[in-house]
């Protein structure tokens, strides 16, 4: 497992947190990241978590990595 590989799954652990604060700052660190491979699990956060603070980062760091998923037309990073 590479170093962004660990760094992806730390944050996408991240996301289960009760802390709504702790939940945006790892939906960021996944766009900074590039992570498109969390595409799916930012979707889920965006219909699913309770605070609209977390959906809304999740919808724009969703939209920011599909827009770089088309633009790149590679696979996601595993």
């Amino acid at each position: 497992m590479t170093v962004a590989q660990r760094l992806i799954a730390y944050h996408l652990g991240r996301l289960r947190d009760k802390n709504p604060l702790v939940r945006i700052k790892a939906i960021r660190e996944l766009a900074l990241l590039e992570a498109v491979d969390a595409l799916d699990t930012l979707e889920h956060v965006f219909r699913t978590d309770p605070d609209p603070e977390v959906r809304q980062a999740a919808q724009e760091a969703g939209r920011a990595l599909y827009q770089l998923k088309q633009r790149s037309g590679e696979t996601p990073r595993q």
